[in-house]
């Protein structure tokens, strides 16, 4: 039998029609696609031991017959447990498999098995649990590191070695999967080709290290790091290639005019961060191509600001400009802020779906009336036209898709972009969702901001929790009280504001309370926060609708009710309303039951940390990239091998080998093929968000 790449699954001995399409539908069609179906684990089952030699715990690979196998029910509902006794010449060894019957039935008395698990001492004996189980003269899972795969549908570990050994004894690897990586990025890192690799991951033999394999840290598991890395890393230069290749038609104007009305428009000095990013802003503007770039910083780091100064170049260079936030209570915060900016020199509009005279906004922007659009989702609709939008800023750039981003640059001919998120995004993570665009980030806090201190508790100090803040208040404080719902829920265990929220209002009377939640209107909105700017109102019972958007320096206590229910970056920007003025601050998490280890170490994590990148990295080892952005709303690719935590220096490596191949791949005719193969990929990817 001759197999190819491109062989189908059900052309496979074991795998028919109904096994092919169950395979089919988890993605695997071709024996391509099973060869990257890895091991997650490896087994060292090289050594045989004889059972007089196991005097201790551990793993152990036994040979000898199976001897007085008998059922024994447990008392648990559907639980089975089956016992019996190895024995060769040099002793015995208890054995005990759980939900296993079938073995007394299957064990012939007279037959030679190998058995690989753990030994463990129990009541002063040691005895074999739950071990791996065959005949010693089929040997296919023992006398070798024995890779160990995630089961595929009805597919167990065992199955699919059968199936992998089948591909390797049957398929020419090295002309089936040729390496389309540069061999000289190869040889320079030691990595050995695709084939290779897929041979020694699935096959592993010679001296090759167990610790290693499982540590994913061979030059096998390396090179496909490296691959998948290099591969993203090419594509989205690619793309930013061809978004960047045409000249955009509008020009920005940034002399020594412009600087210095940029210094009469703030009553305060910017921070070097912040100069460092506008000076990476300017360059871009002033360039002939779009600009491209993601603005990341901290809870309260100045990004708005840096914002409404690129705004001023263009809209004083002639053009018009939109800035879109995720909520109407965002939206409605940046246009105050813009406005007080910039409604002096310019004409500020806020279009969002609540908007009165919604039709007469959209005729005057589209007329080039209205200099500067601040909206939500209502600025992408199809009836919204900009006659010459000269820079798109996106605000909270994870509340949205790639295509909203898309929509918003349709709206002019090749446009400036700037995308910003107050939430800090790991470096490997930006460098994967965000890849195709450039990264500035402001790592400095303005000066004059107060420390935050953050405490979590249990339920139980609840009482001393709202006692603490009574005299807070009764000293002048301000304090937001954040919880998940609005309503109390039958099925989710969480704080709402209808239930607790009401009942903390009673224990808080004698201080104005007000509630603030999506149900809220656009007019009681905009009352409440104003009113909560001003001092009047001193707590704010809310939801998450304040994570983003207020900014009162006065308010300094945050108490958020059941911490558990939200994640770590949601922690960390619902602090970031607190802390915004000179006076400390502290915030209060009040935790229910915490379900999972991962839980409590995320609150431990934002108890001991307000260092928003710091607890954006432990985020993503908690969650992972698709969890901490949304993979199918952002844009973060499903990596088979790679790990954003664990192999970011192979990213760093990827992305540099992948600029410096792209740049030079004019000279070089052995990069077609791969090229190709990313360009065209990079396309459908660019026009698939483009819409196109």
């Amino acid at each position: 039998m001759n197999l190819t790449a491109e062989t189908p699954l059900v052309e496979l001995r074991g795998i028919g029609p109904v096994r092919s399409r169950e395979l089919a539908a988890a993605g695997y069609r071709l024996v391509r696609d099973l060869l990257f179906h890895l091991p997650f684990r490896y087994e060292d089952r090289r050594s045989l031991a004889t059972v007089g030699r196991v005097d201790d715990e551990g793993e152990y690979l036994l040979s000898g017959r199976l001897e007085k196998l008998s059922r024994v029910r447990l008392r648990r509902r559907g639980m089975s447990m089956v016992r019996g006794r190895l024995v060769d010449d040099t002793g015995e060894l208890p054995v005990v498999w759980f939900n296993r019957p079938y073995l007394v039935d299957q064990v012939s008395a007279e037959e030679t098995y190998l058995l690989y698990g753990r030994v463990r001492r129990r009541a002063e004996r040691l005895e074999l649990l739950n071990p791996t189980c065959e005949p010693a003269a089929e040997a296919l899972h023992s006398g070798r590191i024995v890779p160990v795969y995630n089961a595929l549908g009805k597919l167990g570990s065992k199955a699919l070695r059968r199936l992998m050994d089948q591909i390797l004894d049957h398929i020419q690897l090295e002309s089936e999967m040729p390496d389309r990586l540069p061999s000289e990025l190869l040889e320079s890192y030691s990595l050995p080709s695709l084939a290779t690799a897929l041979v020694t991951l699935h096959r592993p033999q010679g001296e090759i290290s167990v610790e290693r394999l499982n540590e994913r840290r061979t030059p096998a598991h390396e090179r496909l790091i490296y691959g998948e890395f290099f591969r993203l890393q090419l594509e989205l230069a690619v793309l930013r290639s061809l978004e960047t290749r045409e000249r955009k038609t509008h020009r920005h104007d940034w002399g020594e005019p412009t600087e210095r009305l940029l210094g009469e428009l703030l009553p305060f000095s910017l921070t070097a961060a912040q100069q460092r990013v506008l000076a990476e802003i300017r360059e871009d503007m002033t360039s002939p191509y779009p600009m491209l770039r993601l603005l990341q910083g901290d809870v309260g780091s100045g990004k708005t600001i840096v914002a409404a100064l690129a705004l001023m170049v263009t809209l004083d260079s002639g053009h018009q400009g939109v800035f879109m936030a995720p909520t109407e209570i965002l939206a409605e915060q940046h246009y105050r802020t813009l406005e007080r900016l910039l409604g002096r020199r310019f004409n500020v509009a806020l279009l969002t779906s609540s908007s009165p005279e919604q039709s007469r906004l959209r005729r005057e922007l589209a007329a080039g009336e209205i200099q500067l659009a601040v909206g939500t989702h209502s600025l992408i609709q199809e009836s919204v036209s900009v006659r010459r939008l000269g820079l798109a800023v996106i605000d909270e750039q994870h509340r949205f898709g790639v295509a909203q981003r898309r929509l918003l640059q349709d709206k002019g001919v090749r446009p400036d972009l700037l995308v910003m998120t107050a939430t800090p995004i790991p470096r490997s993570l930006a460098l994967t969702a965000y890849g195709d665009l450039a990264l500035s980030v402001i790592d400095e806090l303005p000066p004059g901001r107060s420390p935050i201190s953050t405490r979590v508790v249990a339920g139980s100090s609840r009482p001393a929790v709202y006692r603490w803040l009574r005299r807070r208040l009764d000293l002048g404080a301000q304090a937001y009280l954040v919880f998940p719902l609005i309503d109390d829920s039958e099925r989710i265990d969480a704080a709402a504001v209808s239930g607790l929220g009401e009942e903390v209002r009673e224990l808080l009377s004698g201080h104005r309370s007000e509630i603030l939640h999506g149900r809220s209107s656009r007019e009681d909105r905009a009352r409440v926060m104003s009113e909560f700017a001003a001092g009047e109102v001193k707590v704010l019972v809310a939801t998450t609708l304040v994570e983003v958007g207020l900014d009162v320096p006065r308010a300094t206590i945050m108490v958020i009710e059941s911490a558990e229910r939200f994640g770590l970056s949601q922690l960390h920007q619902l602090r970031g309303r607190i802390g915004r003025g000179s006076e400390p601050s502290t915030c209060v998490a009040i935790h229910g039951k915490l379900a999972t280890d991962s839980t409590a170490r995320r609150l431990e994590i934002f108890a001991s940390s307000t260092d928003g990148f710091r607890v954006a990295e432990a985020d993503l080892e908690i969650r992972g990239p698709g969890d901490l952005l949304g993979t199918r709303q952002s844009g973060v690719p499903l990596f088979r091998v790679a790990d954003l935590v664990a192999d970011r220096e192979w990213l760093e490596i990827a992305r540099k080998d992948a600029r410096e191949i792209l740049r030079s791949s004019d000279q070089r005719d052995d990069l077609r093929p791969l090229l190709a193969a990313v360009e065209k990929r990079a396309v459908d990817r660019h026009q698939r968000f483009a819409g196109g």
